[in-house]
């Protein structure tokens, strides 16, 4: 393997490592002791969700408490409006005006922190039998500290996604995310087999839960690697060969054009609220709350319809069906059988369309079907396919960036030599 794509893996690893250390750095004046009783008695809850894609940093009240969700939150703000707003989607899509886009971003990014970081710091204060629950110090000198801590673990975390965005490989955000879920596994795989030695969970019902992930793991390979291709001619066919294999034209469209996106967007949408209602003493947004959570029907009918209207909404914006039309038409391009420009065009969005209905469906199936089936196993803890889903699909995704970076490098190579 070439060293600049060794460089930007180990450069990956060692910011996904400086995210791991960050989860271990707790929150002074926080009681220890009184928060892991609380997450005993939490993992079935919104809480336990949120914990899951922190990297248990939650249940450590660590700086990144409130993790990469406040800047997700942020994009899907700013993502819907760019949508309804014309100047903002110009703005978007100018060189630097994208610039700006991004800082906005930002700025929402820090008012959703410190809102999500109060609302925190006053749910702790009603964690265990004491006046101030699991608060050692003064509660005004404890939010103080403890916003400004979030709000830096939060912005640290923006940065290193970026970072690895842009000097590593595969998407940063999406990576975070899958390094807190992935360094998850050992400590759950541990509880549920000490669940089955104190005979809380048959052994029927792991093998059962064990079917259950294999069959999840390989429907989201399979499906995520099923794509249309949707053949081109080109007025002056031009041939690409590669020793004995022969690169056909054809434009490639995922059965998933929405990817990883629309679960996490859903999920940001749903854990929003639920920490914020988690810290009121008020019965009927308490109620609220528990209705929100994981462990109710609820959530994921919600989770369902959102991550099918996350789906449609973010492959409007991923493909454009008219910008390949337009390309294809000044390439030479056109498909058979279709008029170029307008009916290139139509036809390429009614395939889009069919496509993710039924990408959206999957991804909506399997964000939700997992849990129910494990819940009717009666197990005692969340498990979705949201988590798998994330894992796998950014497992692949990261696996072609880099693929793409080796062929990429050997095209540079041949460009040098004079092939």
């Amino acid at each position: 393997m070439n060293k600049a794509i060794v460089n930007k893996i180990l450069i990956t690893l060692a910011f996904l490592f400086a995210y791991r250390v960050l989860a271990y750095v707790p929150i002074p004046g926080v009681d220890a002791a009184v928060i892991k009783d609380f997450f005993r008695m939490s993992s079935s809850n919104a809480l336990g969700l949120f914990n899951m894609f922190s990297g248990g940093a939650v249940e450590r009240i660590s700086i990144i408490t409130l993790g990469i969700m406040p800047y997700i939150t942020a994009s899907i703000i700013m993502e819907l409006l760019a949508a309804t707003f014309a100047p903002l989607a110009k703005m978007k899509k100018e060189r630097d005006g994208m610039q700006r886009y991004m800082q906005i971003i930002r700025y929402v990014t820090i008012f959703i922190t410190i809102i999500q970081a109060i609302s925190v710091s006053f749910g702790l204060r009603s964690i265990g039998g004491g006046p101030n629950g699991a608060i050692l110090i003064d509660m005004k000198e404890f939010l103080l500290i403890s916003v400004f801590a979030m709000l830096a673990g939060t912005m640290l975390l923006v940065w290193i996604g970026e970072q690895i965005t842009q000097r590593g490989v595969g998407n940063g955000i999406s990576l975070i995310i899958f390094g807190g879920i992935v360094s998850g596994i050992p400590s759950a795989v541990g509880s549920t087999f000490k669940l089955v030695n104190t005979g809380e969970i048959s052994i029927l019902s792991l093998v059962v839960i064990g079917i259950i992930i294999v069959a999840t793991i390989c429907c989201i390979v399979y499906i995520e690697l099923a794509e249309r291709r949707i053949p081109i001619s080109y007025a002056r066919k031009v041939v690409m060969q590669n020793q004995n294999k022969r690169i056909m034209n054809y434009i490639p469209i995922k059965l998933n054009l929405s990817g990883v996106i629309p679960p996490i967007f859903a999920s940001a949408l749903l854990v929003f609220p639920s920490t914020i209602l988690q810290a009121s003493s008020n019965q009927y947004l308490q109620l609220v709350a528990d209705i929100l959570s994981p462990s109710h029907y609820l959530h994921h009918i919600l989770m369902f319809v959102f991550v099918v209207f996350f789906a449609y909404f973010y492959s409007s914006i991923v493909f454009n069906a008219k910008d390949i039309a337009d390309n294809l038409k000044r390439q030479g391009g056109y498909i058979p059988g279709m008029r170029p420009g307008e009916g290139t065009s139509s036809f390429l969005n009614f395939v889009a369309n069919n496509l993710t209905l039924w990408g959206s469906l999957y991804l909506a199936i399997v964000s939700t079907l997992p849990w129910a089936l494990v819940k009717l196993l009666g197990v005692p803890f969340y498990f979705g396919g949201t988590a798998v889903l994330i894992v796998v699909q950014v497992a692949i995704d990261t696996m072609r960036k880099i693929e793409a970076q080796v062929y990429m490098n050997k095209y540079k190579t041949l460009s040098a030599v004079g092939f």
